[in-house]
């Protein structure tokens, strides 16, 4: 369930081991965790070298989002990402995005404390993206648990961009060994599902790769100046809970139509800005699908990410609920 780093997360809810690690470009680990019940966690761009990365002449074919793509944890509890993290972390010059990570002791960092007075946004659904009802109620009792429980500060707000949706898209086409990749299609397109060959073989323009640089520079201008006033913005992970195998993504979200990739829609802009943004099990649908609540904090803060993240699992603890 969530696609991408899925196997990850479903032998972590499986009680296989205790953590597991994915990659996440677009939210792929946050969305498994959501889908699953656990805690995923992208620290911010550059805390988690990652290395030899994409395009590396040794490893021909090999692709990756080199200015997305994040290593990161996918556990039962926000203690234990703080652990993994505190092993993962550092700073590595053969990373151009690596970054000084300093004496930081993670797993305190991951520990309850008072985040009363905190000031949150709350956004439900971006401004833009439509929701599954039962995934926007758990997530909004999750957001009273912040406001009357802990006592955060919470406003609902919206940070103002349109949907980067198809520059996302687009960036990640620019940051694709496409060339490699659809060699591979003469060798196993009878292998591959429809969608994925599609995706292979869609034709770009150096002008949509242009357009989609200024859209991820607008995001992150504008991400910047709404973070300004908010120590933390909460929304949904996804916009839906687990849907059946076998399909990319539901086309209809609350009666709208919509791409098959827009359930993730909460996921990808912070690949594209590179904050650190957390998804902790927000409650259970009438069904008992889990649903997540991602918590999303300021550029390098992801030491207060990971103190919300605990605060709110003290207050709504979900280790000992099992999806089903």
């Amino acid at each position: 369930p969530g696609g991408s780093s899925a196997g990850s997360a479903a032998a972590v809810a499986a009680g296989l081991g205790p953590v597991a690690l994915g990659s996440d470009g677009g939210g792929s680990v946050r969305v498994p965790a959501a889908h699953c019940g656990l805690v995923g966690f992208k620290a911010s761009m550059g805390r988690v070298p990652v290395w030899p990365g994409c395009r590396d002449e040794r490893y021909p074919g090999v692709s990756g989002w080199e200015s997305l793509e994040h290593i990161g944890p996918l556990t039962r509890t926000v203690a234990d990402s703080a652990l993994v993290l505190s092993v993962l972390a550092g700073t590595d010059p053969r990373d151009r995005h690596s970054i000084p990570c300093g004496d930081v002791d993670w797993a305190s960092a991951a520990q309850p404390a008072d985040i009363a007075g905190l000031r949150v946004a709350y956004s439900a659904d971006l401004g833009y993206l439509p929701v599954d009802p039962e995934v926007r109620r758990v997530v909004a009792d999750a957001v009273r648990v912040l406001e009357s429980d802990l006592g955060c500060r919470v406003e609902a707000a919206d940070p103002g961009w349109k949907d980067p949706g198809e520059a996302f898209a687009a960036l990640i086409a620019a940051e694709t060994d496409l060339r490699g990749m659809r060699r591979l299609i003469g060798v196993h397109g009878e292998r591959m599902s429809p969608h994925l060959v599609e995706m292979m073989q869609h034709p770009w323009t150096a002008e949509q790769f242009t357009d989609a640089n200024m859209v991820r520079k607008s995001v992150v201008n504008r991400m910047a100046r709404f973070m300004a006033d908010y120590d933390i913005l909460v929304t949904p992970t996804t916009a839906v809970p687990a849907f059946p195998l076998g399909i990319q993504g539901p086309t209809v979200i609350d009666g709208r139509t919509v791409p098959d990739t827009a359930w993730t829609g909460f996921a990808s802009p912070q690949n594209l800005t590179g904050q650190p943004a957390i998804s902790v099990p927000a409650g259970f649908t009438c069904d008992g699908l889990p649903v997540g609540l991602q918590i999303t904090g300021r550029h390098l803060a992801d030491a207060q990410v990971l103190r919300v993240a605990a605060a709110f699992e003290r207050a709504a603890p979900w280790a000992d609920r099992w999806p089903m």
